[in-house]
């Protein structure tokens, strides 16, 4: 038995790294799109007519059907119930499907000025393009976790982790530094430009899914005990196990760390290109390369820290760590005095080393804490509680801006547009690493008394 599976297909690395890189390039061109919007507030504010608050309500949009409509909980069960291929592939096609909404919303200018609901018919179409998107990447990210524990578990997973997670942050560093330039390609600036070079890459990441399918069926062939064990009665997901789930303390601190960390940087960097224009006076055509910069660190970092926490552990100190250093960089954020763009740069950069520290440990431990039938569910209910945050989180920066922290007008690219002070809104996130950092220190005590190996390397020899 012990040479039957030496001998199975995830234990060749050339075959278990490509089968990484493959599904890793469909979530690159999903965080592609998921961040084209961000560094546009301005442009569509002075092409559009959207107000901050607008904005915010369709970046919040992320989350309504993975909220509301409990779409994320409904994927995890599929992924448990039909497996890595069916919900993948469903996943890829949605996500192109809700692009395509977006797009269509974005270059409609007609519909511009009616209203339906209380919302923008512009602004309201564009946000259901987004939201049906999100059900599409949300699910895909949790089908492709499942997909890294199936093929390193016992091997290098946190690095496997750490790579995809670098090349989802690619996606998001192009879509931060090319998306104004995109838009201003021809001379005359078209906000939905960007949205079509996204839609198209979309289309290759589901064709190359389809790569990944093939890849593995070959894998199910030649690991005859992981398709007995597929088919096991005593093995196969039930309903009851969400309960399992949902009792367990360490997942609650996992889940809850997740949407706090993740709250204090995703929305960050959907408003990040308007704060170095605002704040650290940035031009515009430019503002998106400093954010651009805490991408391109995960790049590097993230895989690094995966690979000290294969061969070292120290999971839930690693994560500590990040919490530490996210509280640093946007308290010094809101400091008014800092109005150099070079220090923008370095925080920006330590932020990045945060981003990299916290998803390299945090998403290898949930194996370590959950059972391997129940894990598509348990990362789909962490994402569901992150989507509470990707989506009030937005919401709640933009309605503050256009509240309390307005302080001019001012021409940029012959539009009107209002200036805004950050100082209010990077302390809200400042709050968000503080409570990150006190259920880090929760999760590592529950560590110590349950013994579920955070602190544990991964690689088992």
């Amino acid at each position: 038995m012990t040479e039957a599976i030496r001998k199975t297909l995830r234990d060749s690395p050339a075959a278990r790294w490509s089968a990484l890189f493959i599904v890793s390039f469909t979530m690159m061109c999903g965080y592609f799109l998921t961040d084209i919007m961000a560094p546009l507030a301005g442009l569509l504010e002075g092409q559009l007519g959207w107000s901050r608050s607008e904005y915010g309500t369709f970046t919040s949009s992320y989350g309504w059907f993975n909220v509301f409509l409990l779409m994320l909980i409904f994927g995890g069960i599929i992924l448990d119930k039909l497996g890595v291929r069916i919900t993948g592939v469903g996943a890829a096609a949605v996500m192109v499907l809700g692009s395509a909404l977006k797009y269509w919303a974005v270059s409609n200018t007609a519909l511009r000025g009616q209203t339906l609901f209380g919302l923008d018919v512009q602004v309201l179409w564009a946000s259901i393009g987004f939201a049906i998107f999100a059900v599409g990447v949300e699910v895909a990210g949790i089908t492709v976790s499942k997909i890294i524990v199936k093929w390193f578990k016992g091997k290098e997973l946190a690095t496997a982790m750490g790579m995809q997670v670098a090349m989802a942050r690619i996606g998001t560093a192009l879509a931060l530094g090319f998306s104004v330039p995109i838009a201003k390609a021809t001379g005359v600036i078209d906000v939905s430009r960007p949205l079509l070079i996204a839609l198209i890459g979309l289309c290759i990441g589901l064709i190359a899914f389809f790569v990944y399918v093939v890849m593995d069926k070959k894998l199910d062939t030649s690991e005859a005990a992981g398709a007995a064990e597929e088919t096991s009665p005593d093995d196969e997901f039930k309903i009851s196990d969400i309960g399992k789930i949902l009792g367990n303390r360490g997942w609650w601190y996992i889940a809850i760390l997740c949407v706090l960390f993740y709250s204090a940087v995703f929305p960050f960097l959907k408003y990040a290109t308007d704060l170095m224009v605002n704040k650290f006076g940035v031009k515009e055509d430019l503002a998106g390369l400093i954010p651009m910069l805490l991408p391109f660190g995960n790049i590097l970092l993230t895989p690094l820290f995966g690979g000290i926490y294969d061969k070292k552990g120290k999971g839930a100190t690693i994560m500590i760590i990040g919490a530490i250093l996210l509280i640093v960089v946007h308290a010094l954020f809101s400091v008014p005095v800092f109005h150099s763009w070079i220090f923008a740069m370095v925080l920006v950069v330590f932020l990045g080393i945060a981003f990299s520290l916290v998803p390299s440990a945090m998403w290898p431990s949930v194996p370590k804490i959950v059972p391997e039938k129940r894990l598509g569910t348990a990362y789909s209910l962490i994402f569901w509680v992150q989507n509470w945050g990707l989506m009030g989180v937005p919401l709640l920066i933009g309605w503050v801006l256009e509240k309390f922290c307005v302080t001019g007008q001012t021409v940029r690219n012959g539009l009107t547009v209002n200036t805004y002070d950050y100082t209010l809104p990077m302390l809200i996130f400042t709050s968000f690493g503080v409570l990150a950092l006190i259920f880090a220190f929760l999760l590592k005590a529950e560590d110590k008394r349950k013994g579920y190996g955070l602190e544990s390397p991964n690689i088992q020899h």
